[in-house]
């Protein structure tokens, strides 16, 4: 048996653009991706803690070092600039995985940069 859990998540990040001519995706800054060991192109699901709103999208890199977080294509009408979210990813593991497992947290400040 398969336990979907917490992979990572990068913790009360504000939105610093909105794209909506986009194919999709929200860009995190590169740094960000790194910390929180997200991938490019790997689902993430985002809460959006202004609205409440939660959507499903991948992820793609924005400059690193720049605290960018910005919703691409459908997702720019789920959140404006200035809203705080949060960011997660999931994993897929064993019981005995499960035990052992800790999920990595990224605490940011008011300009995206790790704490």
């Amino acid at each position: 048996m398969l336990i979907t859990a917490l992979k990572s998540k990068i913790h009360r990040a504000t939105v610093t653009a909105t794209e909506l001519d986009y194919e999709g995706s929200i860009a995190i800054d590169r740094k960000l991706m790194e910390a929180a060991r997200i991938l490019v192109n790997e689902q993430v699901q985002v809460l959006n803690l202004n609205t409440g709103g939660r959507f499903v999208t991948y992820a793609i890199e924005a400059e690193e070092n720049t605290g960018q977080i910005c919703l691409n294509g459908p997702a720019a009408r789920l959140g404006l600039e200035g809203d705080l979210i949060i960011i997660m990813t999931y994993c897929h593991l064993t019981l005995d995985e499960m035990r052992s497992h800790k999920p990595i947290i990224v605490r940011v400040d008011n300009e995206n940069k790790p704490l």
